[in-house]
C-alpha cells in the first residue's frame, strides 16, 4: 500500500531563479513534476531533503521517467535514501499515535483510576487502553505502508493478555480506539482501511509485534506509551519508535504530545499547562500541543515537527533542526533524572550531582521526555542508574539515543561505551547507569565523578 498522494508531497523551502528576487516560502512539490522542477535548492537543504519519501516518488508512473543525473542535481539521491521512506512512515505513524494518546488521554483524566481503561501491569505500573491500541496503529501502519506482513516489531506489550476472556471490554475498547484513529489516516497522508477493523484483525496486528531482537536483521522497537503513569496523571509521556539493524539504531522517532514549546512550561504539571495554553492563541509558533523530533544514524542532524492538529500532514511539517546546548558548566547545567524511584536511585544521582558541580534542581519528568529535552537544548544531563535487578529495555531508550546524538550530544553506560542494543529486549552488559549530556566535555567530567563516587553508593 503506497501512501495518499494527495497529501505525501513534500514541502522545500525555494529560492527563485531568474528574477533576481528571493522568496523564502514554500513550493507543494509533487512527483510527477521533479523532472520539471527549476527552483534552486539551498545547499545547507540537502541533507534533509534525503528523508523526501520513496512513496512520493511512486504515486505516479510518471515519476519513474526522471532521470538518475536530474535526481542527483537535485539531492534526491543521498546516504539517507535507503531509509527515507522508512522514516517518513516512522514519522506519520508516531504523529498519529500522538492524536491517538491525545484523546485517550483527555477522557482518562475525568475519568476514576478503577475504571476498566485503566490496568495493572506485573510491575505494579499502570497501562491503559492506548498502550494496545498504539501499538495496533503503528503496526498496521508498517504493515501496510512498508509493504510486508512479516515486518518485524519488538514492542513492550503482547497479545496474550488483550485476548483474555477476563479482557473482553478492554479489547472492545481498543478495537473501537483503533478504528477511531485509524479512519483519521488521510489527514496524515496514509489511505484508511477500506472498513472497519474486528476484534480478530486487531489482536492479528497486535500479533505481529513478536520479535525478539538480537545482533542481526532488522526490526523496529516500539513503546507504544512510555511513561505510562504520567500518561494516567495527565503528564508527560511519549510515544518512541526504532528501526535497529544488525544491532545498530538507524532512525528514532519520539513523538511528545505533552511537551510544550516554551522551556518554562516542561517543569509544570501539564494539568496547570493545558490551562495556561488555553489562554494562548494557538499558533505555529508556541506548539502548545506538543511535538514529534526524530534523527536519522550518520546524518548529523536532527529534527522537531509539531503535532498535526487540523490541517493534513505535508512532509516534513514545517520541522525544525533542533541541537544540544553549548553549556558545559556543569554549575549552570540542568540535568533530568526519572520521576518514580522504585527503579533508579534519586539519591545517588544527587550526591553525584552535587559533587560535579551541578547545582540547579534536577528536572523530573517521565519518560523518555527526557531524551527529548535534551536534544531540544533544555537540559544537559540525563543520569539514571538502576538498582540492583533492575534491567534496561531496548524501546526505552532506542529513539531517544539516536536523536540525542544526532542532535550533538553523546550517551553511554557509565564506563562510556556505547549502549548495546544488540543483545535482544534488554540492554544487557550496561555498566551501572546510563549516562547522556549535551557534549563531550560535560559527559567525562559527569564519568569521572561516577568512578569517584560509585564506591560508597549502595548500588
Amino acid at each position: 500500500m503506497s501512501l495518499s498522494c494527495s497529501s505525501s508531497g513534500t514541502i522545500i523551502p525555494r529560492t527563485l531563479v531568474g528574477k533576481g528576487r528571493r522568496n523564502r516560502g514554500f513550493c507543494h512539490l509533487e512527483a510527477p513534476s521533479f523532472s520539471s522542477f527549476h527552483y534552486k535548492l539551498p545547499h545547507n537543504l540537502l541533507r534533509h531533503i534525503g528523508f523526501v519519501s520513496k512513496s512520493d516518488q511512486t504515486c505516479s508512473s510518471t515519476s519513474s521517467s526522471v532521470m538518475e543525473e536530474d535526481r542527483k542535481n537535485l539531492g534526491f539521491v543521498s546516504e539517507a535514501e535507503e531509509y527515507s521512506k522508512e522514516l517518513d512512515v516512522a514519522v506519520r505513524a508516531v504523529q498519529m499515535a500522538c492524536s491517538l494518546c491525545q484523546k485517550v488521554q483527555e477522557n482518562l483524566i475525568v475519568k476514576s483510576k478503577s475504571d476498566s481503561e485503566v490496568h495493572s501491569k506485573d510491575d505494579n505500573s499502570p497501562v491503559t487502553v492506548a498502550d494496545w491500541s498504539v501499538q495496533a496503529v503503528v503496526s498496521w501502519i508498517l504493515s501496510e505502508c512498508l509493504g510486508s506482513k512479516t515486518i518485524s516489531i519488538l514492542a513492550e506489550e503482547d497479545v496474550e493478555t488483550l485476548s483474555k476472556t477476563s479482557s473482553s471490554a478492554l479489547l472492545e475498547a481498543v478495537v473501537y480506539t483503533v478504528n477511531e484513529c485509524l479512519a483519521e489516516a488521510p489527514q496524515f497522508g496514509v489511505e484508511a482501511p477500506k472498513s472497519a477493523l474486528g476484534a480478530s484483525e486487531v489482536l492479528e496486528i497486535i500479533s505481529r509485534c513478536n520479535s525478539v531482537g538480537g545482533p542481526t536483521g532488522r526490526f523496529w522497537a516500539l513503546d507504544p506509551v512510555d511513561g505510562t503513569l504520567g500518561f494516567v496523571r495527565g503528564d508527560q509521556y511519549a510515544i518512541a519508535l526504532a528501526l535497529i539493524e544488525d544491532g545498530e539504531v538507524i532512525l528514532g522517532v519520539l513523538g511528545c504530545p505533552n511537551y510544550p514549546m516554551r522551556k518554562e512550561w516542561l517543569t509544570y504539571h501539564h494539568r496547570y499547562h493545558r490551562i495556561v495554553s488555553k489562554l494562548t492563541p494557538p499558533t505555529s509558533e508556541t506548539w502548545d500541543k506538543g511535538c514529534v523530533l526524530y534523527a536519522r544514524k550518520g546524518s548529523g542532524r536532527a529534527w522537531m515537527q509539531p503535532l498535526v492538529q487540523f490541517n493534513k500532514f505535508v512532509w516534513p511539517n514545517y520541522a525544525r533542526e533542533v541541537s544540544v546546548s553549548s553549556i558545559d558548566n556543569p554549575a549552570l547545567a540542568t540535568f533530568c533524572e526519572p520521576v518514580e524511584k522504585a527503579n533508579s536511585s534519586h539519591s545517588f544521582t544527587e550526591g553525584l550531582a552535587h559533587s560535579v558541580g551541578l547545582r540547579k534542581q534536577p528536572l523530573r519528568v517521565y519518560s523518555m521526555v527526557k531524551y527529548a529535552a535534551i536534544a531540544r537544548g533544555h537540559a544537559e544531563v540525563f543520569m539514571k542508574f538502576p538498582r540492583s535487578g533492575y534491567k534496561e529495555k531496548i524501546w526505552d531508550h532506542a529513539a531517544g539515543v539516536v536523536i540525542i546524538q544526532e542532535a550533538g550530544g553523546v550517551v553511554t553506560d557509565a564506563r562510556g561505551r556505547p549502549l548495546d542494543f544488540s543483545k535482544g529486549a534488554y540492554l544487557e552488559g550496561l555498566d551501572r547507569g546510563i549516562v547522556a549530556c549535551a557534549g563531550a566535555s560535560l559527559h567525562e567530567k559527569i564519568i569521572d565523578a561516577v568512578d569517584a563516587s560509585w564506591g560508597s553508593s549502595c548500588l
